[in-house]
């Protein structure tokens, strides 16, 4: 059972601590993430929202970059090239040990976080050993079954939100034009205008929480992977 994991390792157990410290409005993102036994480990990373001179000063102190350079630089973002010092393959090791596949990672708000693919739970579970053998204090978040496909539960959906985004979309809401308005999609689905208003901006809120964690740390407010349970809103 193929699975996708969402992992949290601090940055002082990985890497830049001081420049994610430093730079508290920036987000860095990797642009390549190889790990599968090559040293050349993350080497370039989309650096947002930030003052370039800040940010040279941060990385050029931050102990786990030996040497890097500014490749390109625009209005709110720029294009970092680093060659790490070699503690930061620890973690890293951990994962090509149990023949896993980062797909995302970024750095923000003093964390590194991950998406990472498995091939099954085993697997997982012998990574989350692995890491404590260690001392790699990584956090094991949401897990998405591949195999289960997109049904209710994933990335945090309940069963109604799941049903009305997919009705929404079956119906031609998101269309442009619109193929039904939301009174009309409203009225096929039971319930009151306000009502499914609700449940779609909740529903909104979820896939963009879960799907794209690092948008969700822009928020003022930290939004619930999940709903309780016995709550399906």
């Amino acid at each position: 059972m193929s699975i996708v994991v969402e992992m949290t390792v601090p940055a002082d157990r990985f890497a830049l601590p001081e420049a994610l410290s430093s730079v508290e409005d920036g987000m860095f993102r990797a642009v390549r993430l190889v790990a599968h036994g090559s040293e050349n480990t993350m080497p370039f990373l989309w650096v947002d929202r930030t003052d370039v001179a800040r940010l040279r000063e941060a990385v050029d102190e931050d102990p786990s970059v030996r040497e890097f350079d500014v490749l390109a630089s625009f209005d709110e973002r720029c294009l970092l090239r680093v060659e790490w010092d070699p503690r930061i393959r620890v973690f890293l090791s951990v994962l090509r040990a149990e023949g896993a596949f980062v797909l995302a990672v970024s750095g923000y708000g003093g964390a590194w976080h991950f998406r990472i693919y498995f091939s099954d739970h085993d697997r997982v579970s012998a990574a989350r050993e692995c890491c404590e053998a260690r001392g790699v204090d990584a956090t094991f978040g949401v897990e998405n079954r591949l195999s289960e496909g997109a049904g209710p539960g994933y990335f945090g959906l309940t069963e109604r939100q799941y049903e009305t985004l997919v009705s929404a979309y079956e119906l031609g809401y998101y269309e442009v034009p619109r193929a039904v308005t939301q009174e009309e999609l409203a009225d096929r689905l039971g319930v009151t205008h306000q009502a499914l208003s609700e449940r779609l901006r909740r529903a909104h809120e979820t896939l963009v929480a879960n799907g794209l964690p690092q948008a969700a740390h822009r928020r003022d407010h930290p939004v619930p992977p999940r709903a309780p349970d016995g709550v399906d809103i």
